[in-house]
């Protein structure tokens, strides 16, 4: 993933999103599975509540119906026993009715899976049958044993419920439960050899059929006491282990006993009466011990569901508090960097836009620049970060020490200039001072006119003396503080020009003061303008005004063809000159130039001219020259 073209605040922004996403993403999946194992027990409890108990006292009365039935079967003309067997169907009616109302409830639907919510219709399904069955009792078509497997086929679908409820998600308590529901069908076989028994010694005889259904039922409760016992705590199973070996169940043994014992007829000192007695007494204590064993079962699943909760709480509302404080760290480390990096970037803006551009042109102009003040030490932080920042200070100190010491060289070398330049402008300004003493003491003609070229010698030399004081930076030592006659600057700039015989001045109206002296200027443009194959002839420079400025031109008309050489070669430093500065300027000194060729002999001139406010306005004049 490449971030090209965003800024730093937005990739510090998805750096520090991978690992809070990654974060949520962690703290949701633990959430998601602590709260369905939490969500789970609820559930499980609220079912338990509401069809697993229920479904618990519905087997027990429907075992008492159970036995009233054969009991009505055995004895039909018996004075109690139609109205027994009519008060324990209204007993199993009411506990049937409870289960559908709890069934029916859209709460309780939504807590049931759908395998459970299968195996609770297929025990509603079952109870269906029960008034069929009531009818055909009464009706004595069916037989005892009929009748028994069909509330047996009532019975098995509520303990298939009751197996399968899965309580708490912890395998020793899950264990236990299932010991817990074996241990109450242990009871359901006891129940069934109670029925069976008691009827068939209501008739008086034990059918060999009969025997062999009380031995399995007798062995199948046994096998089940061994196999879940043992799943039980200690203590837990210390109870049936006592009650069974105790003088309580003895009477039960011995009677069942007998009756395997006995293969056709009435068992052996077993009577209906003994029978009831012993068997209603150990089924009383089972149901007691089934109810206590039940009891303290939630007493040592109540820590294992508190763990699911607290588990599911810490998983959730800790996780959210951490997650909210990564979230709220990650922000404020991302705030500081992005803060940290904000204030490079702007101490590097200033540095490169602001101050060391202020420093250059204030070095420029000979100002003197404090480096402590211009670039003061910064502190910043001891991190990456602040070392960049530090670093960056450093630099910039030192390309500002490095630019001072720069100015202060050249400084030091322009004062030298300046000091040479002045120094021979002494040295000249004394040797002009001699020169012309000696070219007005002397007559000689031949020796005023080497004079004359050692004064103009000399006179160039100035000029260029001052233009090295000009280029050191420092004011020419000639100024005039007073207008002169226009005349006066030609002369003087004609003065300076190398090949002075060659110029000549026409008649004109030249004599308006000047208030600056374009003389320094115009040297520069007449020998330009001369620049040429050499020529014998005179170039005379007309004077005329045009607009309100004062011009002086200088053309250059030559027979040389124009095809016999190339013009722009000798005009290039005119056309390569500077532009002279807008009148506006408060010294216009300078000068503006312009050349034409290509005229029908292929001549070719340069007019150098003065700013309009060079001279003083153009007095009224009556010469025939044009003005």
């Amino acid at each position: 993933m490449r971030f090209r073209g965003k800024s730093i605040r937005r990739k510090i922004v998805a750096l520090l999103l991978v690992p809070l996403v990654s974060l949520t993403a962690i703290w949701a999946f633990a959430t998601i599975l602590t709260g369905r194992a939490a969500g789970d027990l609820f559930n499980v409890s609220s079912v338990v509540e509401k069809i697993g108990y229920p479904t618990e006292d519905t087997v027990r009365v429907i075992q008492q119906e159970r036995r009233q039935s054969l009991v009505y079967l055995a004895d039909p003309r018996a004075a109690d026993g139609l109205t027994d067997l009519r008060r324990s169907r209204a007993a199993s009616d009411e506990a049937v009715a409870r289960i559908r109302k709890n069934a029916e409830n859209p709460d309780v639907r939504d807590a049931m899976g759908q395998a459970t919510d299968g195996r609770v219709s297929a025990v509603l399904d079952a109870f269906d049958g029960l008034q069929s069955l009531r009818r055909s009792v009464e009706d004595g078509t069916v037989s005892r044993a009929q009748a028994l497997d069909l509330y047996n086929h009532l019975v098995d679908p509520c303990y298939v419920l009751l197996s399968n409820l899965h309580v708490v998600d912890n395998v020793e308590m899950d264990k236990q439960y299932r010991a817990l529901v074996n241990l109450a069908r242990a009871r359901e076989f006891l129940s069934r050899e109670d029925a069976l028994l008691g009827s068939s010694l209501i008739v008086g005889k034990l059918t060999r059929d009969e025997s062999r259904d009380v031995s399995d039922l007798v062995a199948q409760r046994t096998l089940l006491y061994d196999i879940n016992l043992p799943l039980l705590p200690s203590s837990e199973r210390g109870h049936f282990e006592r009650f069974w070996k105790n003088a309580a169940s003895a009477p039960l043994r011995v009677a069942e006993q007998a009756a395997v014992s006995t293969t056709s007829g009435t068992p052996r000192n077993v009577t209906a009466q003994t029978w009831n007695t012993a068997a209603g007494a150990v089924l009383t204590k089972l149901g007691t011990l089934d109810d206590q064993a039940n009891d303290r079962y939630q007493d040592r699943v109540r820590p294992v569901a508190i763990g699911v909760i607290l588990k599911a709480a810490i998983a959730g509302v800790l996780g959210l508090i951490a997650l909210l404080f990564s979230i709220f760290l990650s922000v404020r480390i991302g705030r500081g960097l992005i803060r940290d990096l904000r204030q490079l970037r702007l101490d590097a803006h200033e540095a490169s836009g602001v101050r060391l551009p202020s420093v250059m042109r204030r070095l420029s102009v000979g100002e003197v620049v404090d480096v402590e003040t211009e670039v003061p030490r910064l502190e910043y932080d001891r991190n990456e970060i602040g070392d960049v920042g530090q670093a960056l200070n450093t630099l910039q100190r030192a390309a500002v020490e490095a630019a001072v010491k720069q100015a202060e060289l050249r400084s030091g070398v322009s004062e030298v200039f300046v000091n040479l330049a002045r120094r021979s402008q002494v040295l000249l300004h004394k040797q002009l001072t001699l020169l012309d003493t000696m070219e007005r003491r002397t007559e000689d003609t031949d020796e005023l006119a080497d004079l004359f070229r050692l004064d103009h010698l000399t006179t160039r030399m100035r000029r260029h003396a001052e233009g090295l004081v000009i280029l050191s930076g420092a004011a020419p030592s000639r100024q005039w503080r007073k207008p002169v006659q226009l005349m006066d600057i030609v002369r003087a700039a004609v003065a300076e020009v190398e090949d002075y015989e060659r110029i000549s001045r026409s008649a004109g109206c030249l004599g308006s003061p000047s208030p600056v002296p374009p003389s320094r200027t115009s040297p520069t443009w007449w020998p330009n303008s001369w620049r040429t194959p050499r020529c014998s002839r005179r170039r005379t420079p007309p004077s005329r005004f045009w607009g309100s400025g004062s011009p002086t031109a200088s053309p250059w008309r030559s027979t040389t063809a124009v095809s016999a050489w190339r013009p722009t070669h000798s005009w290039t430093p005119i056309s390569d000159s500077p532009r002279p500065p807008s009148s506006n300027s408060p010294t216009p000194t300078a000068s503006a130039s312009s050349w034409s060729a290509g005229s029908p002999s292929g001549r070719t001139s340069a007019s150098p001219s003065s700013p309009p406010r060079t001279a003083a306005p153009r007095p009224s004049c009556s010469s025939p020259t044009p003005c």
